[in-house]
């Protein structure tokens, strides 16, 4: 397997330089531009890159992304040295923002944030750079449940550096705010997250990492129209794919394309079920799980984040309208809690780091309250309510408060599929 791995990497390096000197004899080379003076990225490079992602997700195996980030290993080994200017270091950056986005695909987030690290050292490189790898190292610390380290990624932001970067730097410093506006919503400060929406829809290069934000931003303060408004734009405009070849529009891991268009469809189903509009928040919710069994696999824990905003959808309905679904919500809890790896509920969930805590507990909890309707299961439910409030971590909302929304007053949780955390 690695043999033919090689083998197809230098097959690429081939075909990619190839194509160069066929563009440079036929008219003068065009380097892309970051909206300075100096060219951004090297083509070969965004080529090879390009190739890589294609050919590793072509099966979604592991020998496919083996291939893929061999390739990628290569490619990163041809390139200048880090202590380079930027053309360089964009380079360089671009295929280390490629890499830790097949880590974290097959689900490697600790060498996907040690690439992610290696891209903020690059000091010469564009902003459009470092705020990707930002953005992903955000992403990935808080889906990981380490909030602090996620705050501490936003440091350069007070950097004089960020302020004299030419082109887009407008756009690309709403964008870093707006992840930092992020991280406000998970601590649960609506007041101090709105501070850092401002700005965002202005953004000149449009992105829905930001615009996703800020739209459940809105959603959580209950301004349900506007929220609508922006994840409907999302889902019509956001660009399907990566492009590598634009530095401003870098989008990589939790933070990529394909996951906010996804993460706008489920907030959309989430927010049209807060409206009590069930029947739409059934179809579009039921939309969202297709796209998620298809992207990651029908046993992804992210299914398993889709599947408990369904039975809450389903909660939700049977207490407004005076019917019941208990057998429905039961089926959903359990396959959302299997495919979210859940750990035994004798285990001290409250004193270790759970990935997707926030969605763990809020599945038991409700699966602890179909139980304890029931008197033969009620001791089991119990328990596991104690288990799910012990790892409730959310500062905004009691584990009872986003169980019990039915009230116009009531506070609203929305799930950040991309992080899979409930702001």
């Amino acid at each position: 397997m690695i043999h033919a791995a090689v083998k197809l990497s230098k097959s690429v390096i081939s075909m990619s330089r190839t194509s160069l000197v066929a563009a440079t004899s036929s008219q003068p080379l065009r380097f892309l531009h970051d909206g300075t003076n100096s060219p951004s990225s090297n083509p070969v490079a965004v080529q090879m890159i390009n190739y890589a992602l294609s050919h590793a997700r072509s099966q979604k195996s592991d020998e496919s992304y083996a291939q893929g980030m061999l390739i990628l290993e290569q490619c990163l080994s041809t390139q200048s040295s880090e202590s380079a200017g930027q053309f360089a270091q964009n380079s360089i950056g671009t295929v280390l923002l490629a890499m830790s986005n097949l880590l974290y695909e097959r689900g490697s987030f600790e060498e996907a944030i040690e690439k992610l690290h290696r891209v903020q050292g690059l000091t010469r490189s564009s902003l459009g750079v470092r705020v990707a790898a930002t953005e992903a190292l955000v992403g990935l610390y808080l889906q990981l449940g380490q909030v602090v380290l996620a705050d501490k990624c936003l440091d350069f932001l007070h950097k004089d550096d960020l302020r004299s970067n030419g082109g887009s730097k407008e756009s690309l410093i709403a964008r870093a705010k707006a992840v930092k506006g992020l991280v406000e919503l998970v601590t649960g400060n609506l007041e101090s997250a709105e501070s850092f929406f401002h700005g965002v829809q202005d953004i000149e290069a449009w992105n829905g990492t930001a615009v996703l934000s800020y739209g459940e931003f809105l959603h959580a303060t209950q301004q349900f129209s506007l929220a609508k408004e922006l994840y409907q734009n999302i889902i019509e405009g956001v660009p399907k794919n990566e492009d590598f070849s634009d530095m401003n529009t870098l989008a990589i891991c939790n933070m990529a394309s394909d996951e906010v268009l996804l993460a706008a469809t489920f907030a959309l189903g989430q927010l049209e079920s807060h409206m009590g509009n069930f029947r739409a928040a059934e179809e579009i919710l039921t939309k969202a799980l297709t796209k998620t069994e298809e992207y990651f696999g029908s046993s992804h824990p992210k299914v398993g984040v889709v599947l408990t905003c369904i039975a809450l959808m389903y909660r939700n309905k049977a207490r407004q309208e005076r019917s019941s679904s208990l057998l429905i919500q039961e089926g959903l809890y359990r396959r959302a809690i299997e495919f979210l790896k859940a750990p035994p509920l004798e285990s001290k969930g409250a004193e270790t780091k759970l990935d997707r805590g926030d969605i763990l507990a809020l599945a038991r909890g409700g699966y602890a309250e179909v139980l304890c309707v029931q008197q033969n299961r009620k001791t089991e439910g119990e328990k596991m309510k104690t288990w799910a409030e012990a790892v409730w971590s959310n500062r905004r909302m009691s584990l009872t408060d986003v169980l019990d929304i039915s009230e116009p007053s009531s506070k609203v949780p929305v799930i950040d599929v991309r992080i899979s955390r409930v702001l």
